[in-house]
């Protein structure tokens, strides 16, 4: 089973929903990286449940950092964190636990696994495991911030209802980063969470589109060809829980037009060469060319509904109706922007680290 990402900066992910530990292992991080505690724990609360727009298992999040730090600071070696599981409710999956719900990977596990996976709440493939995802990014999203590189995502689209595009990206990522519900327009908020309940009370779910900005990355970072920035973080997007599609600057909105709409011009702006638009969404060849990495990713309806649906009971291969049991959300788009935020970071810091070298990260 391949756990791991990363090249210069290996992250391995590790546990279950109802085990005792899931968990983080950050191998490569440059010695004397600030640790803050308060900023990790700031993450976290992002990508806890809130309210009657999520599900309703809430859990504390109480991490422990058992290796590779010292008087607040990385020490170079492998940093190792673990989040404890406090609110299971393993019962409720005892009547459902070998019945396929459609859209999990329960009958795709079996027949990886065998029947030897741990089904309840999704196991390893659960997006619990994603707390110790952003507690890892915390780090990565810190480290970046001391070199000027900032990233920011907003809920771009949720059903029908649109946010606005973003303007002023410097201020418009400061903005997102202090809000729980993550959108431009605040007008759009209460629209978005109001479509999420009525999706709630229908026993459904609801599910839309993501967009990030990556700020301040110097040009001339990545590769042609396998190792492009697009295909670095598309691998490492594309592994997180609910998300089935990713694509770059302007996109499938825009591709179907004439190159000399698409193609972005380049300027001298005070002795910095920008490009005039950013249809390539920062990246030239697999390789940025210094203007915001700006990304978008569908993320698909929460897959867990109390809708009875059509299955198959795996231990006997006969059909099937589920109605499944358990805390589950009516939409994890709102919960995951700060897993796209902490993954990005993982993504973008071993690339930077490929390029520069690990101490770039605490060189002044």
């Amino acid at each position: 089973m391949k756990n791991t990402f990363g090249q210069s900066l290996q992250a391995t992910i590790f546990g279950e929903s109802h085990g005792p530990y899931i968990g983080i292992v950050l191998d490569g991080l440059a010695p004397g990286i600030e640790v803050d505690d308060d900023f990790i724990k700031e993450k976290l609360s992002l990508r806890r449940p809130s309210g009657a727009i999520s599900t309703a298992r809430v859990e504390a999040d109480e991490y422990i950092i058992a290796s590779g730090i010292f008087n607040g600071k990385t020490t170079g070696t492998p940093l190792c964190i673990m989040i404890p599981n406090t609110n299971t409710r393993s019962k409720d999956y005892d009547k459902t636990g070998r019945i396929a719900r459609p859209g999990h990977a329960d009958y795709t596990a079996l027949c990886k696994y065998h029947g030897y996976e741990d089904y309840r709440g999704g196991g390893h493939f659960s997006g619990r495991i994603t707390a110790a995802v952003v507690a890892g990014g915390a780090i990565a999203l810190k480290a970046l911030s001391k070199k000027g590189i900032e990233i920011g995502t907003h809920i771009y689209k949720l059903a029908d209802i649109s946010d606005r595009e973003f303007a002023n990206l410097q201020d418009d990522v400061n903005a997102l980063n202090k809000k729980t519900f993550a959108v431009l327009d605040d007008s759009a908020s209460e629209k978005m969470q109001d479509v999420i309940k009525e999706a709630a009370k229908d026993s459904d779910s609801v599910g839309g589109i993501l967009e990030t900005a990556i700020i301040g990355l110097p040009a001339g970072v990545g590769e042609p060809w396998f190792d492009s920035v697009e295909s670095i973080l598309s691998h490492i997007l594309f592994s997180v829980p609910g998300i089935k599609g990713v694509e770059f600057g302007a996109g499938f909105d825009k591709v179907c037009g004439r190159g000399s709409e698409f193609n972005d011009a380049f300027r001298n702006e005070d002795g910095k060469i920008v490009t005039e638009s950013n249809n390539n969404g920062g990246i030239n060849g697999g390789i940025t060319n210094g203007m915001p990495v700006m990304i978008k990713c569908a993320v698909k309806p929460t897959p867990s509904i109390y809708k009875e649906q059509k299955s198959i009971d795996l231990n006997t291969l006969e059909n099937s109706d589920l109605s499944i049991e358990g805390r589950h959300d009516p939409a994890i788009i709102h919960r995951a922007r700060v897993v796209v935020d902490s993954v990005c970071a993982l993504a973008i810091y071993d690339i930077l680290a490929a390029r520069f070298g690990t101490d770039y990260f605490t060189e002044d």
